[in-house]
């Protein structure tokens, strides 16, 4: 290897799907990447079949951390990954949104003095008791080039005195994704098929954030309110690991099986494929509900935070923490048959990965000069 490269440190599902149209665009520019996963994810459905789905070449380094506790989990990869930029020495490092991952990325580099690229900067919820939260901090503190999703999140970073000649205000990567996989996903999925589904006849719901997944009184809330819609409407819930572990954990395994249509972890072009064909979405995800969105579907958002305003303020979510079942259900039933929400671009127009990769070969350019 040698410093021409740029490192693109990624972990988790929401950070494949951003590195896709990001490694795209920097080879149209002449820029090399070397891509290392940390093995965040480590369930097949959670990793490799995206990296098939997406067309990402194969990481060159896989560390394959798995879960853990947040320290251990952080300090694993902190461990691995100081080690690889010593050997690699990079250009830059390119780090994605607010995982464990991000986290050990930036802090390993920033202590090697290695220029570090943060992809979704400026993201705040505001509660700084989530470690993503904590994570989104550090990683724009110690981050170069910020490439914020959109005018709001780098307002959010210029409030917090982050230099402006450090932020670009690019869109969202999600969004050049949706656009180009959109409808590879319609000719290719057979997803629907498969679980026996009917367009717009159904939930579509996902429960993996630890808040809820940990706290027996939230996830049974989740469950018993999910479990409450599924008497008019189907709920398929891929379930995540985590989840399928709390699920048993505290009994609820069985309830969950008698209401919901309990599925697998997808991969990337199935998750689309039912995104998009979704009567609504429940989710307690940062990004599915912006996902969603990109494909004209409301969402309702299982958590206290929406973590992207706009999708509240266009009209196209609604938020509905687990406090209680029945505030859940009632909120998702509102939203059944409610109208579409307002048209408007927040997030740029779907080239928000050709503005990082020209942003980064002018970079390389001024660096070399």
């Amino acid at each position: 290897m040698t410093e021409e490269f740029f490192t693109h440190v990624v972990g988790a599902r929401p950070q494949f799907i951003k590195l896709s149209p990001v490694v795209q665009a920097m080879s149209k520019q002449g820029l090399q990447s070397r891509i290392v996963h940390t093995g965040q994810h480590y369930d097949h459905a959670m990793s490799r079949s995206f990296f098939d789905d997406l067309g990402i070449p194969l990481p060159d380094e896989n560390f394959e951390v798995g879960s853990g506790n947040h320290g251990e989990q952080t300090a694993k990869m902190l461990v691995a990954l100081e080690q690889e930029f010593l050997v690699h020495s990079p250009r830059m490092i390119i780090i994605y949104g607010d995982t464990n991952s991000t986290l050990a990325a930036a802090i390993a580099g920033a202590k090697l003095n290695v220029p570090i690229a943060h992809v979704e900067a400026g993201i705040r919820a505001n509660d700084i008791r989530m470690p993503e939260e904590i994570n989104r901090i550090v990683a724009d503190r110690l981050s170069s080039l910020l490439f914020a999703p959109s005018q709001k999140a780098s307002e959010q970073m210029l409030g917090e005195n982050i230099p402006a000649q450090n932020i670009a205000v690019v869109g969202d990567v999600m969004y050049d994704v949706a656009i180009r996989f959109g409808e590879t996903a319609r000719e290719n999925s057979q997803i629907l098929e498969k679980e026996g589904l009917q367009k717009k006849n159904y939930v579509l719901a996902t429960i993996h954030r630890a808040e809820n997944t940990d706290d027996k009184e939230r996830l049974k809330a989740l469950v018993d309110a999910l479990s409450v819609v599924a008497k008019s409407v189907r709920v398929v819930l891929p379930v995540h690991p985590r989840t399928r572990a709390a699920l048993k954990k505290f009994d609820m395994e069985a309830l969950a099986e008698k209401s919901l249509k309990l599925i697998e972890p997808v991969g990337y072009l199935d998750m689309v494929q039912l995104t998009a064909n979704a009567r609504i979405v429940a989710s307690d995800s940062g990004g599915v509900p912006k996902e969603a969105y990109f494909h004209n579907v409301r969402s309702v958002i299982l958590r206290e935070d929406a973590l992207w305003d706009e999708l509240i303020e266009l009209d196209w979510a609604a938020l509905a923490p687990p406090t209680s079942s029945n505030s859940v259900s009632d909120v998702i039933k509102y939203n059944l048959d409610a109208a579409p929400g307002q048209e408007s671009y927040p997030y740029g127009k779907g080239d928000a990965a050709p503005k990082i990769a020209e942003a980064l070969a002018n970079w390389q350019l001024e660096r070399k000069s």
